[in-house]
């Protein structure tokens, strides 16, 4: 019995790899690394400054940007999605759907989790706030069931998207001092702080735990809305209210 089991050591790190393949770690690494090849391949490292992995601080706490490129023609905030099945979705809901055979999942709307890395980036930077723009490129066996906006996009259309812009709106020195900018406040890329935005996230979907706002840095309290089609729903808002009018879903 015992030289059976010997023979077999080899089947335990084949389904280590395995599970290891099929965590949600390794889907963003892939996808990302899927990202940093392409643009390897068509976007110019001279014109269009990239920066991976971007860990900000905010009011609330971290927020982490998969990849940044600054460029003459705008600085892009890129999230990247790594997602198979159908995908439903509208610029304006909380959630989208991902529809894989006879079983759905609803996810965090990626423009709405973008619009908080812009936002981190707006309060880092000191150029106008419309030369930041906010770019979703999925990839993976996924297809889109739902019309998605220009910014929204698939494999490699996030380039074409990018490089679409061809007007330029930020000078060399411009470009420069915000790459240097920003390589001066991110947070090391460190697992250590992977490991703290990530238990930060888990904080913030804690109900229970105490919020602050992404935006003054006060205190988020449950409020109940007491008119409109929302009456009786609850959400999270801003202590400061009405000087900051911050709201948040409580999910």
């Amino acid at each position: 019995m015992p030289n059976e089991v010997y023979k077999l050591w080899w089947v335990v790190p084949i389904l280590l790899v395995i599970a290891v393949l099929k965590t949600p770690w390794f889907k963003g690494f892939r996808g990302e690394a899927f990202v940093k090849f392409a643009v390897r391949l068509r976007l110019p490292a001279e014109t269009y400054r990239p920066l991976h992995n971007v860990t900000l601080p905010t009011p609330d706490g971290t927020t982490q940007i998969d990849h940044i490129f600054v460029s003459r023609f705008g600085i892009f905030v890129v999230e990247t999605k790594n997602m198979k099945g159908w995908i439903f979705g509208d610029e304006s809901q909380a959630e989208w759907t991902q529809t894989i055979f006879k079983r759905s999942f609803k996810f965090q709307n990626p423009l709405r989790q973008n619009y908080k890395h812009v936002k981190a980036l707006q309060a880092t930077l000191d150029v106008p706030s419309n030369t930041i723009r906010s770019v979703v490129v999925f990839v993976g066996r996924s297809t889109f069931k739902s019309a998605m906006p220009r910014n929204v996009t698939k494999g490699s259309g996030y380039i074409t998207y990018i490089k679409s812009f061809r007007d330029p709106i930020l000078s060399d020195s411009q470009v420069q001092r915000a790459v240097s900018t920003i390589q001066t406040a991110r947070l090391k890329p460190t697992r250590q702080t992977h490991r703290q935005h990530v238990q930060q996230l888990k904080t913030r979907a804690d109900p229970s735990a105490e919020r602050k706002c992404p935006k003054c840095g006060s205190r988020m309290i449950v409020r109940t809305a007491k008119r409109g089609s929302s009456a009786g729903n609850q959400f999270w808002g801003c202590s400061a209210y009405p000087k900051c009018r911050l709201v948040q879903s409580l999910t």
